[in-house]
C-alpha cells in the first residue's frame, strides 16, 4: 500500500463517521488521486479550474470533484457539467451564474456559501450580517439549478488555537441561526465544511462535518503539476 494509500486508511479510522474527508489533491498529478482512489476515496477538492478540468477528464467518472477555490464567474462554464460541489460561492453574482450555467448543462450543483471569519483581509466570503442580509431576500430561491447545501470557511494562518476555535465556532454560530430559520424546511442545508491539515480537529470539535486535507495525504504541493 503506497503512503498516500496509508494516509487516507488512517484517517478514515481516526475521522467520525458523519465527517466527509476531502482529499485536496491540487497541484498533485493524477497518480496521486489515484493512489487514494484505489483505497476507496472518491471526495477530491482543486482551486483552479483548468486543473481540475484536466484531471476530470483522465481519471474515474465517479471520483466527486469539489472545487475548492476562489471562483471567477467566466470560468463557471467550464466545471459546470461535471462539478459535485462548489464550496467557494462568495456573492450573489456567482451564485447567479452558477445556476445559469447548471442549466445549461441540465444539472443542479451542489454549493456552500463561504463565510469569511479569517482575520485575514486576503480570504474570500460573506461576512455573517452580509450573508443574512442576502438569504433574507428572495433572490436566491428563483435559482432552481443550485441546491444550498450548507456553509464553508477557512480560519485565520494562526498558531493561536484559541483563535481558531473561536472562529469555527462563529461559523457554527451563523450555521445554526441559518438552520432554524430560513432554512429550516430544507433538509439539504446540512453541510459545515471547515479544517485543513493544521486545524481539522479543532474543526470537527466545533462542529465540522467536511474537512479539507492535502498535505497530510499527499505531502508538499507540487507547483510544477498541472495535471
Amino acid at each position: 500500500m503506497s503512503g498516500i494509500a496509508q494516509v487516507i486508511c488512517q484517517l478514515r479510522e481516526q475521522l467520525p463517521p458523519e465527517v466527509t474527508l476531502i482529499a485536496v489533491s491540487k497541484t498533485h498529478p493524477a497518480d496521486c488521486i489515484r493512489e487514494a482512489y484505489v483505497v476507496g476515496q472518491k471526495d477530491f477538492g482543486e482551486n483552479k479550474v483548468q486543473e481540475i478540468v484536466a484531471k476530470h477528464d483522465v481519471l474515474p467518472s465517479d471520483i466527486r470533484w469539489h472545487m475548492i477555490g476562489h471562483l471567477q464567474t467566466n470560468k463557471v462554464k467550464y466545471i459546470a457539467p461535471f462539478v459535485y460541489m462548489i464550496h467557494s460561492v462568495d456573492t450573489p453574482h456567482l451564485l447567479t451564474t452558477i445556476n445559469k450555467e447548471a442549466a445549461k448543462a441540465g444539472r443542479r450543483i451542489k454549493c456552500l456559501l463561504q463565510l469569511h471569519v479569517a482575520a485575514e483581509e486576503s480570504k474570500f466570503g460573506f461576512t455573517p450580517q452580509s450573508l443574512l442580509e442576502y438569504l433574507s431576500t428572495s433572490e436566491w430561491q428563483s435559482l432552481p439549478n443550485v441546491e444550498i447545501c450548507g456553509l464553508m470557511a477557512m480560519a485565520t494562518n494562526t498558531d493561536n488555537r484559541a483563535q481558531i476555535a473561536d472562529e469555527f465556532n462563529s461559523v457554527v454560530t451563523t450555521f445554526s441561526q441559518l438552520k432554524n430559520t430560513i432554512f429550516a424546511s430544507e433538509p439539504s442545508f446540512s453541510q459545515i465544511c471547515m479544517g485543513m491539515s493544521g486545524d481539522y480537529d479543532i474543526a470537527i470539535a466545533s462542529g465540522a462535518t467536511m474537512v479539507r486535507i492535502g498535505t497530510r495525504i499527499f505531502g508538499a504541493r507540487d507547483y510544477s503539476q498541472t495535471n
